[in-house]
């Protein structure tokens, strides 16, 4: 069964713990880093492990983007080790049912980027509806959804 767990003092390690698989260091920041972000944006993200039988096996963050507004997934990574198991498809399904309450504010549409070499993740995304938006960032380029 997979499950998100907020982030807090008590699993805090667990994330900082996580490991991409050999060359995905361009694809992802390191949890610790983005702890960090969610600290900062405290006030408007949520930091999730996300658990498979009761272990954290990876890790997203959802901001919301006030100024225009919407949702943002950000980091979302899985284990190394775990991968091609199907947690990010089944996380991603969790975190668009969290985004869905509108935990933070009003907003229908979700955003995320994806590095252009990233074909795996960029697959998933799309699985679930994202689109390219055109918009590009260096090697990062931002897809999107629209939800209800």
């Amino acid at each position: 069964m997979i499950e998100l767990k907020p982030i807090n003092e008590d699993n805090f390690i667990d994330a900082f713990n996580l490991k991409l698989a050999p060359g995905q260091e361009a694809f992802v920041s390191h949890p610790i880093r983005s702890l960090a972000q969610a600290y900062v944006y405290r006030d408007q993200c949520r930091p999730f492990g996300i658990y498979a039988d009761g272990k954290m096996v990876g890790y997203v963050m959802v901001i919301y983007d006030y100024d225009i507004p919407e949702y943002d997934i950000w980091h979302m990574m899985i284990d190394g080790s775990v991968q091609g198991r199907g947690f990010g498809g089944r996380a991603l399904d969790l975190v668009l049912d969290y985004i869905r309450t509108k935990p933070f504010g009003d907003s229908s549409r979700v955003a995320l980027t994806c590095n252009k070499d990233n074909g795996f993740a960029r697959k998933l995304y799309e699985s679930r509806g994202f689109a390219a938006t055109g918009v590009c960032d260096e090697d990062e380029i931002e897809l999107a959804l629209t939800i209800g």
